[in-house]
């Protein structure tokens, strides 16, 4: 089933009854809205006068509903996730942390040709030649000690944009439209660490990221051949969109969007969120010693 995403930028009172969502607006301007609470999987929180009740906030999370607040600026700020998101958690969790170096290393070799070969098809998409990106992606060895990640992320920016934007340079900080592909960026962490968290796995201990200030290590790894799907409809925004500068609300809401998204796994296609799930399904095998092959997805 495919969870749908919520997003609140104006003033609330949200509350639960009956295992629902309630949205009241402020002075009764707007009717009631409902929403069953196993039909959520993220809720974006983009105001400062949104009220939840203390009883709302635990039966999302029982569900594993992904929360993400937004900061004064309306960009991404915290994430809230279950602690108890798998029943056999604590089986996998022993698994996780037990890990070996060369199976964290293998992991990241197919982590890094994955998204190689999504950058790739993309590029592809637009006309771009990427033989070298093919060729690099066939070259990754077990925790790509060459960084063909890096060379493949230089060639790639250098030309995603190039149609549209002279000499882009991408960076968190960095001018526009680093701001929509922050944005979205922030919505695929949220459903990662999600489906990670329903697999039983911590979010925080990586495969290869490690930062110790970083509470979603796990997540920033396997959300990474996910990231051109974020590309690429951040691609179609500009083209289609006359001002990329103000990161507006129909802006958003295309970028909510994301978690239906069509892509291609296990030679089928499915919607991203499912995908996700699949993907952290196959980890936990991996971690499990039941497989070593995570299954990531690709474009049709």
């Amino acid at each position: 089933m495919i969870k749908r995403t919520l997003y609140f930028g104006n003033p609330a009172y949200l509350s639960t009854k009956a295992e629902q969502l309630i949205v009241q607006f402020p002075d009764d301007q707007k009717p009631l809205a409902k929403v069953p609470i196993e039909d959520i999987g993220v809720i974006v929180l983009d105001h400062y006068r949104l009220t939840l009740t203390h009883g709302l906030v635990g039966k999302l999370l029982s569900n594993n509903v992904a929360m993400i607040t937004c900061d004064e600026k309306h960009l991404p700020q915290g994430l809230m996730l279950n602690l108890t998101g798998n029943n056999v958690q604590t089986q996998r969790f022993k698994a996780q942390i037990e890990a070996g170096e060369a199976l964290k290393k293998k992991l990241w070799q197919q982590t890094v040709k994955a998204k190689i070969m999504n950058q790739a098809s993309l590029l592809q998409q637009q006309g771009i030649a990427t033989e070298n990106m093919m060729y690099w992606a066939g070259k990754v060895k077990s925790g790509d000690p060459e960084n063909y990640e890096g060379r493949a992320a230089a060639y790639y920016w250098k030309h995603l944009f190039e149609s549209e934007i002279d000499d882009f340079t991408r960076g968190r900080f960095d001018a526009e439209p680093n701001n929509l592909l922050n944005y979205g960026y922030a919505v695929l962490r949220a459903i990662i660490a999600r489906s990670l968290v329903g697999s039983g796995m911590l979010p925080t201990l990586g495969i290869h990221h490690s930062n110790k200030y970083n509470a979603y290590c796990l997540a920033d790894d396997i959300m990474e051949p996910y990231r051109p799907f974020v590309d690429r409809m951040v691609l179609y925004m500009i083209r289609n969109k006359e001002d990329i500068y103000q990161l507006d609300k129909s802006m958003k809401a295309e970028l909510l969007q994301l978690p239906v998204q069509d892509v291609s796994i296990n030679g089928n296609t499915s919607p991203l969120m499912i995908a996700s799930q699949y993907t952290a399904s196959s980890l936990s095998q991996c971690f499990g010693d039941n497989t070593r092959k995570i299954r990531y997805p690709s474009f049709e």
